[in-house]
């Protein structure tokens, strides 16, 4: 080594027997010692520097990217590959290079697929067996969303390079095909490596990606493969129970985690399930039966679940068979079936006749689910509603609408829907077909329309819409210019009224299109006739008023219109559902909204937000910008004058100011907040911008006639800080507190105690000058119109909440935080002992940790979308989901591997130590104040890279709830 210091300009080594041998010039030096420790490994280098950048098109000038990656393989201390297919040719050209990476210990990951059957089975065979990689397949073939094809070599040295291109791992695309591929550097570009391996981890995590073992996995795969080529059906494949548990789809866990919530918070056993046809209803149905079963003593409760057709009931039986792993469970009832045991039936509605329901004590099924529920208003349905008092009802519908515009809901389940699929959940998971949506100003004026009970007058719509010629010339135009082949389309236009949708129908006839009109006159021979003309293309487009359900299971459906204005995100999701059906024909869903000018209190907001899962004030900066970030394969794009028409819309909305609301207030005229937000249709936190409270409204309302007492105002700009509250056992704790008879603070047990100095620290983050939780509480009782709007606030945001609570256990049993429910700053430490008088007041606490010495707890307060300005191109891959259980953070910048810090989150199991994730989305709410945190739960150190800072994944002793996982992860499962 000492070679390494001579000066290369000095003489010539003595000749000598003991001489220092000459190994290299220059900058051979260190690369020459290398190749001596091992011999071989450095021999190949790749062309390009591994700190630069550099495209190659396997051109006659460019290296072949086979021989690069030959060169990359041999000096990695990691590698992942991700590809939609991987081939034997492919992989024979770096065969000998793998095999040398094997022989050192370097760990190979392989994410690929089924995708058009392209793989060779003998190829991931070989990679696991001969060169010790670990492979990953997704098996889906309804949809491929992996397309990428990318390679990353990480080195223990920092000079981490990657690949990313249109090579998979076959020979065209290693040697000589026309394939483009982009080699990046962490030296040049650091934020994209780090992206490329958070990604690679997050799909790593995916259950989407399933691990491969020749020996378990290689007949199934073959299946998939043989499937996916076109050489085999789905009926070729033999169908036996897997015995594995079948797990929901986030956007389904989503759905029954709030079907719990109503059952088990709120009291309520008849429920309302809806969610788009092929959404997996059935699925959830038998996941929430199964839960059920858990609960019960005395074996499966009884069931009935109906449907109206033996093709549902036979597909739901063999469904429940697959989540209950049990081929015995259910008998069938229908023309030609009896059950034995009725214990489990599987019924059709029309087999649950008079006399068949006299031979049925009305409690005998414990759990009835009626299917397709959006036909219980038929005669046959009700019968055995009426009749049977289970102990749950569940109904599921995509529709839930009627034929008379009403809505089942209404008339069921009095006005609840207990779940509704949430559609950003359902396209981020590929479950539904992409959609373009086109926002395309149509230049009617309806500011003058009459206004009733938040929505137009239909009567002045209808007057207004039917006979203009000069909208219907729009209307067709923008099929033309928007729809490739209007002539094959199938499209469903959305009315104001008959009239309107006969007029439509006679112009696009005019038009040249094969066009009809239904509506609740048109008679059931004429409305089938019309539906399967449709289906079979002799029909281009059908208009409708509330047609949304009978019989209107139309797939194909690729093109929407909507030709009056939806200020309902319901039922906009339910025009939309009726296109969003994936068909292999159908490549994207085409909807045409058109947009005029209207009054200030129609809301564009709420279809938009129930499109884009967006903030109000997110949502007007991303319409600016022209909707960057949507899900994968839709668009949103406004045209002309409609994109001012709704920003206008949308700011005015935001922009609502106390005036507005004193005269919205006045004119509904009721002192009660539930009421006035049910009719105005706002949202509570409306009220509360800018230090507003209800009961300034009330008084500026004149409905508030009592003088303010002295510190009424001040408390009531803390009530926006209770917005959040959302586990029962914390609001009736306040409740109890802001009650008349509120108990002194010494009676208190402590639970109640720890409940106590929340609330007070929620109120005063400072004390408020007071020197005992007693002398604060006890203020309150003069402040009876504040105890009062703060206890409708409570009541009416626990009706709102849609997450189960799970209680902290173990060490933290005596902590009142629930898993999964929110907090702000001043409840968790207070919570946690931190806040208290003589010690830190929450208002002084900036930080983003807490060690808690009593408690041994490091509580980590993370936030997971940083504001627009605290962004840039890194700082999203630092705190996010790996997967519902795995959890990706990184620690303060000053905080080592080897500190006394970075070893306790290390070794917290080993010293009896904890950590509780709190998570919150953004720092802000819409309306300026600090938004609160999620308890994600009790986690445990998994394993970590890099030191100031140190990137730790924690496994989350709870799975994250769907909704939080589908927007904290870097991608989506």
């Amino acid at each position: 080594m000492a070679s390494l210091a001579a000066d290369t300009a000095a003489p010539p080594w003595p000749n000598t027997s003991d001489a220092v041998e000459l190994i290299a010039d220059g900058p051979r030096q260190l690369l020459a010692v290398a190749e001596q420790e091992a011999p071989g490994v450095y021999a190949v280098r790749p062309l390009t520097p591994l700190s630069e950048t550099a495209l190659i098109t396997n051109s006659p000038e460019d290296p072949s990217l086979g021989s690069e990656l030959r060169a990359e393989l041999a000096t990695a201390d990691r590698i992942d590959l991700l590809c939609a297919f991987v081939k034997w040719y492919g992989l024979r050209v770096l065969e000998d290079s793998l095999r040398a990476a094997k022989e050192r210990g370097v760990p190979i990951r392989v994410i690929t697929t089924t995708y058009i059957g392209a793989t060779d089975r003998h190829a991931l065979d070989r990679l696991v067996r001969d060169f010790g990689a670990e492979v990953k397949v997704n098996y889906e073939i309804r949809s491929t969303r992996l397309h990428a094809k990318a390679w990353l070599f990480r080195r223990n040295s920092g000079f981490d390079t990657a690949y990313v291109g249109s090579s998979n791992l076959s020979k065209a695309a290693l040697l000589d095909g026309l394939e483009w591929n982009v080699r990046l550097s962490s030296v040049a570009t650091p934020a994209v490596l780090n992206k490329f391996e958070a990604t690679f981890d997050a799909y790593w995590n995916d259950s989407a990606f399933e691990a491969y073992n020749p020996d378990d996995d290689g007949e199934r795969l073959d299946q998939a493969l043989s499937q996916a080529g076109g050489t085999s059906s789905t009926a070729d494949l033999r169908i036996n129970l897997s015995g594995l548990e079948v797990r929901p789809f986030p956007h389904q866990r989503d759905m029954l985690e709030r079907l719990r919530v109503e059952r088990e918070i709120r009291g309520r056993n008849h429920n309302l399930l809806v969610a788009a046809t092929g959404t997996g209803k059935t699925v959830m149905a038998a996941l929430d039966y199964r839960a059920l079963c858990q609960k019960h003593d005395g074996g499966a409760p009884r069931l009935l679940f109906v449907a109206h057709r033996k093709e549902i009931l036979n597909q739901s039986l063999r469904m429940y068979q697959e989540v209950l792993d049990d081929a015995s469970f259910g008998e069938l009832l229908y023309t030609g079936e009896d059950p034995r045991r009725w214990q489990h039936v599987f019924a059709s509605v029309q087999s649950l006749n008079v006399q068949r329901l006299e031979q049925l004590a009305p409690d005998h099924f414990d759990i009835i689910v009626i299917d397709e529920f959006h036909h219980a208003t038929a005669a046959t349905y009700r019968r055995v509603i009426k009749h049977f008092k289970p102990k749950q009802l569940l109904g599921l519908t995509a529709t839930p609408e009627r034929m008379d515009g009403l809505n089942v809901q209404d008339e069921f389940f009095e006005g609840r829907i207990a779940a509704e699929l949430r559609l950003w959940e359902a396209l981020e998971n590929d479950l539904l077909c992409p959609f373009h949506y086109f926002g395309i100003p149509d230049g009617t004026d309806l500011t003058s329309i009459g206004w009733k009970q938040g929505a137009y007058a239909d009567r002045d719509l209808g007057n207004l819409y039917t006979g203009n010629h000069a909208r219907a010339r729009i209307v067709v135009k923008q099929i033309q210019d928007k729809v490739s082949n209007p002539g094959a389309m199938r499209a469903l236009g959305f009315c104001v009224n008959k009239a309107h949708a006969h007029f439509m129908a006679d112009f696009f006839r005019e038009a040249g299109f094969q066009a009809a009109a239904l509506d609740s006159d048109s008679p059931a021979g004429v409305r089938a006739q019309a539906l399967s003309d449709l289906r079979n293309g002799k029909l281009q487009v059908i208009f409708s008023v509330d047609l949304f359900n009978e019989g209107l299971d139309i797939p194909d459906v690729d093109t929407l219109l909507l030709l009056r204005p939806t200020g309902s995100a319901t039922v906009f999701l339910q025009q939309l559902g009726r296109g969003l059906r994936r068909t292999e024909s159908k490549p994207v869903l085409t909807v045409l909204d058109f947009i005029g000018q209207h009054r200030a209190e129609f809301r564009f907001e709420e279809q938009f937000r129930a499109l884009t899962n967006l903030s109000r004030n997110r949502l007007v900066d991303h319409i600016e910008h022209d909707f960057p970030q949507l899900p994968s394969g839709c668009q949103i794009i406004l045209e002309g004058k409609s994109k001012d028409l709704v920003l206008d819309n949308i700011r005015t909305q935001l922009g609502a100011t106390v005036k507005t609301l004193v005269k919205e207030v006045k004119d509904y005229g009721t002192p009660r907040l539930s009421d006035y937000l049910r009719e105005s249709r706002r949202e509570i936190k409306e009220l509360y911008k800018s230090d507003n409270s209800w009961t300034t409204i009330l008084r500026r309302a004149g409905l508030i006639d009592a003088a303010a007492p002295s510190g009424e105002t001040e408390l009531l700009k803390r009530v926006h800080s209770f917005l959040h509250v959302d586990d029962p056992d914390r609001a009736r704790a306040y409740l109890r507190l802001l009650a008349d008879d509120a108990p002194p603070y010494e009676s208190l047990t402590p639970t109640e105690q720890t409940y106590a100095a929340m609330l007070f620290f929620n109120l005063w983050d400072n004390a408020g000058g007071f020197t005992s939780f007693q002398q604060g509480l006890e203020s309150l009782r003069a402040q009876r119109v504040f105890r009062d709007e703060l206890r409708q606030v409570l009541s009416y945001v626990m009706e709102q909440s849609d997450h189960f609570p799970i209680p902290l256990s173990g060490p933290h049993s005596s902590v009142p935080l629930k898993v999964h429910s929110s907090y702000n700053r001043s409840e968790i430490l207070a919570a946690l002992g931190v806040a208290r008088f003589g010690g830190q007041m929450p208002r002084s606490f900036a930080q983003g940790v807490q060690w808690v010495e009593e408690i041994k707890t490091d509580a980590l307060l993370i936030t997971s979308e940083k504001n627009e300005k605290d962004f840039s191109p890194t700082i999203r891959y630092k705190d996010y989901a790996l997967s519902p259980t795995l959890f990706h953070w990184e620690s303060q910048n000053a905080i080592a591997a080897n500190s006394r810090t970075g070893l306790r989150y290390q070794q917290h199991e080993q010293q009896g130590s904890h950590v509780l994730l709190f998570m919150r989305r953004y720092k802000s709410t819409d309306i300026g104040k600090s938004q609160p945190w999620m308890l994600l739960g009790p986690a445990t150190y998994v394993e970590h890279t890099g030191s100031k800072p140190m990137a730790i994944t924690w496994r989350l002793q709870h799975e994250l709830p769907a909704d939080v996982w589908t927007y904290s992860a870097i991608t989506p499962g």
